[in-house]
């Protein structure tokens, strides 16, 4: 196990097990993902600054739905143009409570999904919104983790803690089962050893009196005569 992280290029039996791509098409992986949640805040953003915050008059249809009342708040792009992490601006709401502020600016539609009360989105449009959300936030947050599953970066630091960690434990009471058993070992062969030994001598024991009481018998026999 440790042999396969230190030397991560060397071919092992857990290639088998573990299919790892190259770094180089990892950190390609890691930029598409980066781009595509850049791509789907923008989408969101236009649709708030250039529909939901722009009182329409009624003939601009569709872009008019009796949109009204305070102004939404914009989603924060967690990258900037070049790909690099970027600081939310005042103003801006995240990607983790986004949809929970802009459920506030939901408004009541009639059958012709138009706003009767108050509001910036109607509901098909929130759950839109939501939805382009929920893409951004799972590609932002749990991407860069992906990208270590897809590299094996991931399983090397958890082969790491172990060999670190568990490993010097486990070693030693395997030593210690390993000891137990060869000390089983010894006592079985011994007690095979000494009971060869005491069948030996039982049975010498029974051969020497069969012959001592032939003996007798002849003895006592020549005696008589």
């Amino acid at each position: 196990m440790d042999q396969w992280v230190q030397n991560p290029t060397a071919h092992t039996a857990l290639d088998n097990i573990l299919p790892c791509m190259d770094n180089a098409t990892a950190q390609e992986t890691l930029l598409r993902s980066k781009e595509v949640t850049s791509q789907l805040v923008n989408v969101v953003n236009q649709v708030i600054t250039n529909v939901s915050n722009i009182n329409f008059a009624p003939n601009f249809t569709p872009l008019f739905y009796n949109q009204s009342g305070p102004l939404m708040p914009t989603l924060c792009n967690p990258y900037n143009p070049d790909l690099t992490n970027r600081v939310c601006a005042s103003g801006e709401v995240d990607l983790n409570n986004a949809t929970e502020v802009w459920r506030n600016y939901v408004c009541q539609v009639s059958a012709n999904d138009i706003c009767t009360t108050m509001g910036r989105l109607t509901p098909s449009i929130y759950n839109q919104m939501t939805a382009g959300v929920n893409v951004s936030y799972g590609l932002y947050h749990y991407g860069p983790f992906l990208v270590d599953l897809q590299d094996c970066t991931f399983a090397r630091q958890t082969f790491t803690d172990i060999y670190l960690y568990h490993c010097p434990g486990l070693q030693r009471y395997s030593e210690w089962i390993y000891v137990g058993l060869v000390m089983v070992s010894v006592a079985v062969m011994l007690s095979l050893v000494f009971w060869v030994i005491y069948g030996r001598e039982r049975r010498h024991r029974v051969y020497t009196k069969q012959f001592s009481d032939g003996m007798d018998r002849g003895f006592e026999g020549d005696k008589h005569t």
